[in-house]
């Protein structure tokens, strides 16, 4: 076990170091240089100068990777263009909002696509199954924009149900030890401002969690048929053992395998996907911060969040290998 987990984050490394090659040559890259792109319309030759020998483009390029990759590891991201501050310091007061939308969205994907697929799989060929397979296909094919505002225009503006954005209600007195807002309101026994922070979350953890729900719907489906087909399921069926013991300890676990990998995709994409959902609802996450250092090219800001993205997926990915090991014993074994 700890062998296997040694192998997977030694194989990080290497992928991370790649991407950082990458994603320096990809600035690099840029028409102009970095320089004429920072400067935009103000790309004068004489300013285009002044910068390159400020931040050391001017340089070779092997020597201007290997300072900023120095700078990488000591957690020096450089300051963004447009705040003046550190990249990591804007992330650090953004991240908790987005990790927190996200959190809540893989929650409610993985709560209703589990169960739903499974049913869906149960009752194949009849109209539960053929509505969940539909109701999949939209989920995946409506824009999580659409959706977003959608949501928003009903149970927001007609119905008032809840709020349109922000974190919080500007007239709550809540202690932001962590900047988690829930979990900030359950440790400090604060739970009006964690019930409060939960119904401003809700919205966009919906719109959010609409494609991943459809993706482990179909997937929980597919899988567990392909389960409830094999020889030990009909042997197991055949020598009379109750059918609860057969979907706890032969279906279930064994179908769970594929969509455990595709939860941890999607967990991954969720954060990156937070873009759209933020900006639409005004929450103040690493979105609404994204999509302004977009169209300021705001380069430190972009790297950061790929590397950071980048991060993300790879320990992901680390805890899924990991959970496969509980799940399925002969990986344990190999």
């Amino acid at each position: 076990m700890l062998r296997t987990i040694g192998k997977r984050i030694l194989l990080l490394i290497p992928t991370l170091f790649g991407l950082t090659v990458l994603l320096f040559l990809w600035v690099r890259a840029l028409p102009g240089g970095p320089a004429a792109a920072l400067l935009g319309e103000r790309a004068t030759p004489e300013a285009v100068e002044r910068i390159n020998e400020a931040y050391g483009f001017d340089r070779p390029l092997h020597e201007q990777y290997v300072t900023w990759l120095g700078r990488l590891l000591q957690g020096d991201f450089g300051n963004s263009i447009s705040t003046r501050r550190p990249v990591l310091e804007e992330f650090a007061n953004r991240f908790p909002a987005t990790i927190e939308l996200s959190v809540l969205a893989l929650i409610i994907a993985v709560g209703i696509g589990i169960p739903l697929g499974y049913w869906a799989a149960r009752k194949h060929g009849k109209i539960l199954d053929h509505l969940m397979v539909g109701g999949s296909l939209l989920g995946i094919t409506i824009p999580v924009f659409f959706l977003a505002f959608m949501l928003k225009w009903l149970f927001a503006v007609q119905l008032g149900w809840l709020p349109t954005t922000g974190r919080q209600d500007r007239g709550i007195d809540a202690t932001h030890a962590t900047g988690f807002y829930v979990l900030d309101g359950l440790l400090t026994g604060e739970f009006d401002a964690a019930l409060n922070a939960l119904t401003h979350l809700l919205l966009p953890a919906l719109a959010l969690s609409t494609i991943p729900l459809a993706i482990i719907v179909r997937i929980t489906r597919a899988s567990v048929l392909e389960v409830l087909g094999a020889d030990y399921v009909r042997t197991g069926r055949a020598k009379g053992i109750a059918s609860k013991i057969i979907r706890n300890r032969f279906v279930l676990r064994n179908a769970m395998l594929p969509v455990v990998t595709t939860i941890g995709l999607q967990a991954g994409l969720l954060i990156s996907g937070a873009v759209l959902t933020e900006t639409v609802f005004a929450f103040p996450g690493v979105g609404g911060f994204l999509a302004t250092a977009i169209f300021a090219r705001d380069f430190p800001v972009l790297q950061g969040f790929v590397l950071f993205i980048a991060l993300a997926y790879a320990i992901i990915n680390l805890l899924v290998d990991i959970s496969y090991s509980f799940i399925d014993p002969r990986v344990r074994v190999q």
